[in-house]
């Protein structure tokens, strides 16, 4: 029997979580993943004020927006704490993050523990694409800084953004 129609289907919603410091090809392989599995899912800058990153927070959600316009339901934003009391604001169920080696998921399992004992939220985990298994976005600064062709590891917005930034250092 369908449902009233005074009766609302529940929004299915996850966030991935990232500095995305820049956000490279395979942070966008693991949110059009996602994008698959869930109604909205929450690109979300985590705030480390310790660390200085090569783009500020608002410039990172300004590039995040134009690279995931396409899929139609992601939605950006930044977030300074726990994320599990972003999820918790948010009523957000699941965490999805990608895993690159073994070496990801040992730190990650205790992460996802840790999450569910504190508020009950659940972590997914996507193996990266293989063609990504070793990208991160320290790397991608680091041979961009040293003039290296970072071209195939980012989407052209970035490339452009990122090249910009490092030459003015």
């Amino acid at each position: 029997m369908l449902s009233s129609e005074s009766e609302e289907t529940p929004v299915r919603r996850a966030v991935c979580p990232g500095s995305y410091d820049p956000i490279t090809n395979g942070h966008l392989d693991i949110i059009g993943r996602a994008s698959k599995l869930y109604d909205v899912v929450h690109v979300t800058v985590m705030i480390n004020k310790s660390k200085q990153g090569v783009f500020t927070v608002d410039e990172r959600i300004d590039l995040i927006r134009q690279v995931t316009a396409h899929y139609g339901n992601v939605e950006v934003e930044a977030f300074h704490g726990l994320l599990v009391d972003y999820c918790k604001q948010r009523d957000i169920p699941a965490i999805v993050k990608g895993l690159r080696a073994v070496s990801d998921f040992d730190y990650e399992l205790q992460m996802a523990q840790m999450n569910n004992g504190l508020s009950g939220v659940e972590t997914l985990f996507v193996p990266t694409n293989p063609t990504y298994s070793f990208l991160s976005s320290s790397l991608v600064k680091e041979v961009a800084a040293w003039g290296g062709d970072v071209s195939h590891l980012v989407p052209p917005q970035v490339l452009t953004a990122l090249n910009e930034r490092l030459s003015r250092k």
